[in-house]
C-alpha cells in the first residue's frame, strides 16, 4: 500500500514539474517570437535613406545576408526574375559615383549592389513587367536588412530612365538578359540617422471609394 502511494507521489511530482516546464518553454518562445517581431518592425520604422558612410568595408557575412534577404522575396510565379552585382571595388564604385548623378555616393561607400531584372526568366508575354515588382520587392529587403545589420543604405534609380539603364549596362558589362532596376549604395552610416514619420491617413481608404 505504501509502495502504490510513493509511486502516486511521484508520478504526481513529475506531471507537475513537467508542466512548468512546459509553461516555461512556451513563455521564452513567446518572449522570442515577440522580439523577432519587434525587430522586423523596428527595422521598417527606423529605415532612412543614408548617403554619407565611414571609411569601413562591409563585411562578406553581412554581403550575404543582403543578398539572402533580397532573394527572400515574393515573386510573379515564383520566377525569381532578378539578379544582383555586388560592386566592392573602389574604382568602379567611383565610376558608378561619377557617372550617375543620383548616385554620386557610390564614389565613397565601400558596397553598391546593382539589382537587375533577368529577362531570361521573366514572365513570357504580357506579364513581363512583373519584374520591376518583384525586384523592387527584393530591393525593399535588402535595405531592410541593411537596417537591421545597423548599416545604411540608400535606393537610386536606373529602369526606367534609358540613359542610366545604358550608362550602367556600360560601366558593368552587364548582358542582354539583364536590366538594371536600381543600384543599392551601402555602408555603416557616417552620423545618427533620424527616420521621417510618413504616417498619413489621407492616404488611406477602406473598402471602397463612395
Amino acid at each position: 500500500m505504501k509502495s502504490r502511494i510513493i509511486i502516486i507521489v511521484l508520478l504526481l511530482a513529475l506531471l507537475i514539474a513537467g508542466g512548468q516546464l512546459y509553461i516555461k518553454a512556451s513563455g521564452q518562445q513567446s518572449a522570442a517570437t515577440t522580439a523577432d517581431n519587434d525587430t522586423v518592425l523596428n527595422a521598417i520604422k527606423n529605415r532612412t535613406s543614408v548617403r554619407a558612410y565611414k571609411n569601413q568595408p562591409v563585411e562578406k557575412e553581412k554581403v550575404e545576408k543582403l543578398l539572402r534577404a533580397g532573394m527572400a522575396a515574393p515573386s510573379a510565379m515564383d520566377r525569381r526574375p532578378w539578379h544582383f552585382v555586388v560592386v566592392t571595388d573602389k574604382q568602379l564604385l567611383g565610376e558608378i559615383g561619377q557617372a550617375m548623378p543620383n548616385a554620386s555616393y557610390a564614389a565613397k561607400a565601400p558596397l553598391a549592389i546593382v539589382v537587375c531584372g533577368d529577362m531570361n526568366k521573366a514572365i513570357e508575354g504580357k506579364g513581363r513587367d512583373f519584374w520591376v515588382q518583384d525586384c523592387s520587392a527584393a530591393t525593399e529587403n535588402i535595405l531592410l536588412a541593411a537596417q537591421a545589420l545597423g548599416l545604411g543604405a540608400v535606393w537610386t534609380g536606373a529602369y526606367p530612365g534609358e540613359d542610366r539603364c545604358a550608362t550602367l549596362t556600360k560601366l558593368l558589362n552587364l548582358p542582354e538578359n539583364l536590366i538594371p532596376l536600381n543600384t543599392i549604395v551601402i555602408g555603416y552610416p557616417a552620423a545618427p540617422t533620424t527616420p521621417k514619420d510618413k504616417w498619413d491617413e489621407d492616404n488611406i481608404t477602406y473598402n471602397k471609394f463612395e
